[in-house]
């Protein structure tokens, strides 16, 4: 991989190659090309690893990996993996695998007891999202490991965004993660976790699972298969550019780091003063509070185009934050934000050609921000309390076409694939669908009960904590 990646950081001194990887096909392949071509290390870190059909196959390319001589490091927050202690126990005790959790839960059953009794630490998570090999090469953005994010599975479908990174924004990603599992709040799994001690069985973590859901799971892999990322990801086309990581520190998570040093902090200072002409924001848990209103507000004042795309009632995987983003709609419309929603049958309109599953509902899960056509940042921040203030997050910050790219494709796909929300002349809310004559005068395709459960929460005083 060294021989074949060197041309072209020769080529292109001092910038990063970037892909984007829009389709959770094409999100999958990369990582497991990036896993199989890997000749030294291989650092994952993730939120949710799902113990299914796509979770499963990347362990076991991690055991092969391993088995050639590769170390393997994974790092997860420790709050999504209920039910996966033995599995990870296992993956452990391989001699070239180690795994960490962060942040962990002492109680390893019954984990809400351990949460009412040490809730200030245990609400702060590890967002981030990242998975690098040999330093080099990087997939960030944000998805976690599971089949909703990779087109596996005939319900939920996430429309998601990362990007393949090759070059100095690589090798910063590969450093954060030093510094993240060298952290304080990284402990070794055998410390933790009822199998301690236990050997090494040569397992396929896949195969019984891929065996159970028979011909869906053979014909997703054979579909993997033909995608041309499946091969080496050197061949893949990049587009270069400047990069800079941004990412909280780890000491975040004990609200010890300095508030300079916070994500959030380091994105401010990146765009604001900066955006003249055109802001938009993506995110599917998008929170603004006063503060972040008031913000938008002044932009738009300014003459900035601010639009945001965010989930639909319809189309929210948490009702609770939805309910909080309800709160900010009107004021945010007067003040001449443009909001879309999207719709939970719009997955093949948002993501042409994404591999997306028959029934498939869609869920907006990427987090982007672009400003003015030239700079962007893809990561794991949303632009909500959580993000902010408790959870450590990462991003890339580009300055890069793939802004305008982005732009354009926001122009081209999210009116057909979303609800544009509007104040009727009385200042009413409405909701309508591009080409629709429908004009909706309650949130679209939804019951009376959620109606009335998200009313509710939108007077729920916890909006803070999400």
């Amino acid at each position: 991989m060294d021989r074949m990646l060197a041309p072209l950081l020769a080529a292109h001194p001092g910038l990063t190659g970037v892909r984007p990887l829009l389709s959770g096909e094409d999100a999958f392949a990369a990582r497991l090309a990036l896993i199989e071509a890997a000749e030294r290390t291989i650092d994952a870190q993730y939120y949710i690893w799902r113990d299914d059909l796509t979770g499963r196959v990347l362990l076991d390319a991690l055991v092969a990996a391993a088995a050639r001589g590769v170390r393997v490091r994974v790092l997860l927050d420790d709050h999504h993996t209920s039910g996966l202690d033995r599995v990870l126990a296992e993956l452990d005790a391989h001699p070239t695998i180690e795994v960490r959790l962060f942040n962990p839960f002492s109680r390893r059953i019954l984990r809400s007891f351990g949460l009412l009794t040490d809730f200030t630490r245990l609400n702060r998570r590890m967002h981030n999202k990242s998975l690098t090999a040999d330093g080099l090469l990087t997939v960030v953005g944000g998805r976690n490991i599971g089949d909703e994010y990779f087109a596996a599975t005939r319900t939920l479908g996430f429309v998601d965004l990362d990007v393949l990174a090759i070059g100095p924004a690589a090798t910063e990603v590969s450093q954060a993660f030093e510094a993240y599992w060298r952290s304080a709040a990284s402990i070794r799994a055998q410390r933790l976790l009822h199998w301690r001690g236990q050997a090494w069985r040569n397992v396929s973590f896949a195969r019984e699972l891929a065996a159970a859901r028979g011909r869906e799971a053979a014909d997703y892999l054979a579909a993997l298969r033909r995608n041309p990322l499946s091969h080496f990801v050197a061949e893949s086309g990049f587009q270069w550019a400047a990069a800079k990581l941004v990412v909280d520190p780890p000491a975040k998570v004990f609200g010890r780091a300095a508030r300079r040093d916070y994500l959030l902090d380091k994105l401010q200072r990146a765009f604001d003063g900066e955006v003249r002409r055109d802001l938009t924001i993506v995110s599917p848990y998008f929170v603004p509070g006063r503060a972040g209103t008031q913000l938008l507000l002044d932009h738009v004042a300014r003459g900035v185009r601010v639009r945001v795309l965010t989930n639909a009632l319809e189309s929210t995987d948490v009702v609770a934050v939805h309910a909080a983003y309800a709160r900010y709609r009107r004021a945010l419309l007067e003040g001449g934000v443009q909001l879309f929603e999207l719709r939970r049958a719009a997955l093949g309109a948002l993501q042409p050609r994404a591999g997306v599953r028959a029934g498939s509902h869609a869920s907006l899960h990427a987090k982007v921000f672009a400003v003015d056509g030239d700079r962007l940042c893809i990561g794991s921040f949303n632009f909500d309390w959580r993000s902010a203030f408790f959870n450590t997050e990462l991003g890339l910050l580009l300055h890069s076409p793939l802004a305008a790219t982005l732009s354009a494709a926001f122009d081209e796909y999210v009116p057909r694939a979303a609800y544009r929300v509007t104040l009727d002349a009385r200042g009413h809310l409405r909701w309508q669908a591009e080409g629709a004559t429908q004009v909706h005068e309650v949130e679209p395709g939804t019951s009376w009960s959620q109606r009335a459960i998200a009313g509710l929460l939108r007077w729920a005083p916890f909006e803070a904590m999400l």
